[in-house]
């Protein structure tokens, strides 16, 4: 049986690393395919999805809203922040109102903590002070004042204190508190259309099967999962592997798909994205 390639684009996080490690060490059945890993930025994927490049994907769930024409969710690779996510942090505690006039140096627009942003100032874009940037030029923007206040993601809400600045608000928190409990969704893994239904649901197990073997295989998987570490050793990479690889991301389950709806519908509801969304995942 010939093999397919099948093109994968995941953040160089250790996260992504971790979840996908069986696939890239080939340590688990792949059913007649091969995968191309493509480690970019989150903001690059959630543009390429929009132009529907890559096969495979991790996307910001706010970028679903304007990719669902073409790609429809996995059930696993989800990332959720179960009470914590996305910070905003400065070098001094500024209230919600100081923030909303500051300038606030963002990952990207497409990502879900710009659009959980919006949410918590009730304010759209247009009416933001915001500098787009990758992610991890944002604590240096910070510290030079070429922002007042960082939106950070990634490991950057278990190293901020190194670089002496304080959390302003915790949006994950800010959800869980405002949405019944719900955990705040982040990132998900979506799968292009023009593969067959039965197709999609084939690639989607493999992915499955990937998390679930690094899950068993902890220890090995966190190794794997060191090189993408930036500014963290291996008790603290394990930590933030911990907070974005776990139950929600073996399967979102009825908890983890109302919190999307929730998330994006209310973004309809104040006009920060163009409909209200079906979710449509490969069962």
């Amino acid at each position: 049986m010939s093999q397919r390639t099948v093109t994968l684009g995941h953040s160089p996080d250790p996260d992504d690393a971790f979840m996908f490690y069986g696939l890239a060490r080939k340590l688990i059945p792949l059913d007649g395919f091969e995968f191309e890993h493509i480690l970019q930025d989150i903001q690059t994927l959630n543009e390429r999805a929009t132009r529907g490049e890559l096969d495979v994907s991790a996307i910001s769930l706010h970028a679903y809203a304007y990719v669902s024409d073409k790609y429809a969710l996995l059930p696993s690779g989800a990332s959720m922040g179960d009470g914590y996510g996305p910070m905003l942090v400065a070098k001094e505690k500024f209230t919600k109102a100081e923030i909303a006039g500051k300038r606030i140096a963002v990952p990207g627009t497409m990502t879900s903590a710009f659009l959980a942003l919006q949410l918590w100032l009730a304010k759209p874009a247009a009416e933001l002070d915001h500098v787009v940037m990758p992610f991890d030029q944002i604590f240096q923007a910070v510290g030079s004042g070429q922002a007042q206040v960082g939106l950070i993601i990634h490991e950057g809400q278990l190293t901020y204190q190194k670089h002496c600045l304080q959390v302003c608000q915790d949006l994950g928190i800010w959800w869980g508190q405002t949405n019944d409990g719900l955990p705040l969704p982040l990132g998900g893994n979506v799968i292009h259309k023009r593969f067959a239904p039965a197709e999609r649901k084939t690639i989607a197990d493999i992915l499955t099967s990937s998390i679930q073997y690094s899950l068993d295989h902890r220890p090995e998987a966190v190794s794997h999962a060191l090189r993408y570490a930036r500014d963290m050793g291996r008790n603290l990479a394990d930590k933030f592997i911990g907070m974005y690889v776990n139950h929600w991301t073996l399967d979102y389950g009825e908890k983890g798909r109302e919190s999307i709806r929730r998330f994006l519908g209310q973004a309809f509801e104040r006009g920060l994205v163009p409909h209200r969304q079906e979710l449509e995942f490969v069962e």
